[in-house]
């Protein structure tokens, strides 16, 4: 099966994504910098949920690039990271509205960790449509010390937030930028 119908599906999904949480986003009622604050953990949580939509879609992107084929396993696969991913805008609403509390947090935690999980599944039907552990893409995604640390520090997270929230939130971040600096290893095996 071609992989383009799937890769629109997910783009257009995605893009939803972002839109619902940008459109959660209430104006403050004032023109002074007080407004502002108030409005800030709402803000700030957007932000977080954004570069993570960005991170998911940017690292489907290079997944999909390196896949030939799509089977049926490949396509609830993906349906069940899409589905986790469409989760952030109320995971993102409800923590910012919170002021980064402790249950919101950690349901924002756990909606990470299913997202990682469901994308590790992802990629593990990938590779093995693509020729399993001996591929050019398992050669390429190698240990995946970044795809195995995530799930654990998003655990760590979700236990800490019923104990200090706002560490939790300083797990998702480093997560976050750990996840920032760019992957290579799957470019190289698209442009080979």
């Amino acid at each position: 099966m071609e992989k383009n119908r799937l890769e629109a599906f997910s783009d257009g999904v995605l893009a939803i994504i972002i839109t619902i949480m940008v459109l959660e986003m209430k104006v403050p009622h004032g023109a002074d910098w007080g407004a502002l604050k108030s409005v800030l953990p709402v803000f700030l949580s957007y932000v977080l949920s954004f570069i993570y939509v960005g991170i998911y879609w940017n690292n489907h992107h290079h997944l999909l690039k390196a896949c030939r084929l799509v089977n049926g396993g490949i396509l609830w696969a993906n349906l069940h990271l899409l589905f986790w991913l469409s989760l952030f805008p109320f995971v993102t609403g409800w923590m910012g509205e919170n002021h980064f509390t402790s249950l919101p947090s950690a349901l924002y935690g756990a909606v990470l960790l299913l997202a990682a999980i469901a994308y590790y599944i992802l990629q593990r039907l990938i590779v093995n449509e693509q020729g399993g552990c001996d591929s050019k893409l398992a050669r390429a995604l190698g240990k995946d010390w970044k795809g195995k640390l995530s799930p654990l520090l998003y655990a760590a997270g979700i236990g800490v937030s019923f104990v200090r929230p706002w560490i939790a939130g300083c797990i998702y971040v480093f997560v976050a930028m750990m996840w920032l600096v760019p992957d290579k290893r799957i470019e190289r095996v698209v442009q080979e």
